[in-house]
């Protein structure tokens, strides 16, 4: 596994691995380079992307960036955990080959004058409490497209909003990439992996797990009742987080997937083919979030 910090030097090193990837397969076929991209701080949610990209690529890419302009001037962006020794233990044991970790400056050697805007569904959820959060990650990771060109690149669906909007940013533009959604990874308690669960006290941690408790709950009401409709969904995720005494509701929310449009109070949820239960919760400093996607064909086979 090779570890490197400059631009310069990874489009070389793939470059060469290609040309190896190529002598070595016979038939012609396209070598694959698969991108995780990440902000570090690893564990088995990030390890499961690395496994897929190990699955479906020939050279696997891993970058670790902390990314300054998704973090806004009252958010987490110096504290944000660091730990690059163990972070290259957990890509050497899921097969990486190389690990991009480069500097800020080296990825923003002046300040940012252009930067990409995906409109409409960064308005919604994450995007409007945390203003201009997305501008920071589509930009970072359309550099990190054109810096690696990846055929392939792989993102967790606990932040499903982050997802949709680069899907839409590689259909708008037209780039060369294939995102790749991969399921969440949860602790036994149900709590989802995140970076950010480090800064959680034990009694925040436990009240958190109201979080996924709230959203099976959700799963049971839509198993049992085929007309259930949107309003009954926020009452159920308001009345569950509402337990937890220190939880403050950033959004508790359903809308259709990937369009992100939040459905009226009377809508019933057969009448869509994918949606999304999303949540974002503050417990003290920390917010969270999480989500299910509840489809179509997952609603009427629970008739």
């Amino acid at each position: 596994m090779k570890v490197i910090r400059t631009i310069t030097e990874l489009r070389q090193e793939l470059n060469i691995m290609r040309k190896n990837h190529e002598n070595d397969t016979p038939d012609s076929r396209e070598v694959v380079v698969g991108l995780v991209p990440t902000m570090g701080y690893l564990h088995r949610g990030h390890a499961s992307l690395m496994q897929a990209a190990r699955q479906q690529s020939d050279i696997v890419v891993l970058s670790i960036f902390v990314n300054p302009i998704q973090f806004g001037p009252n958010e987490d962006f110096d504290s944000y955990p660091r730990d690059e020794e163990r972070d290259l233990a957990v890509a050497r044991a899921e097969g990486v080959d190389i690990v991009f970790s480069p500097s800020v400056d080296e990825m923003y050697p002046q300040p940012t004058q252009t930067t990409i805007t995906v409109s409409g569904i960064t308005e919604r959820l994450c995007g409007a409490s945390r203003p201009g959060h997305f501008n920071g990650v589509t930009t970072v990771v359309s550099k990190l497209f054109n810096i690696v060109q990846p055929q392939k690149a792989f993102f967790g669906m606990k932040d499903a909003q982050q997802v949709a909007v680069i899907q839409q940013m590689v259909h708008d533009l037209n780039m060369p990439v294939d995102v790749v959604p991969c399921p969440i990874v949860r602790e036994e308690d149900g709590l989802a992996l995140s970076s950010r669960n480090v800064y959680l006290s034990s009694e925040l941690r436990q009240e958190a797990l109201v979080l996924s408790q709230a959203l099976r709950a959700v799963q049971e009401a839509v198993a049992s009742n085929i007309a259930i409709t949107a309003n009954d969904i926020r009452r159920i995720l308001q009345e569950q987080i509402g337990q937890s005494v220190h939880a403050v509701i950033d959004y508790a929310e359903i809308q259709s997937f990937p369009s992100l449009e939040p459905l009226a109070d009377d809508e019933e949820l057969k009448a869509y083919d994918d949606l999304l239960i999303a949540l974002a919760v503050k417990f003290g400093k920390t917010r969270l979030i999480d989500n299910i996607r509840i489809q179509k064909m997952e609603v009427l086979s629970r008739v």
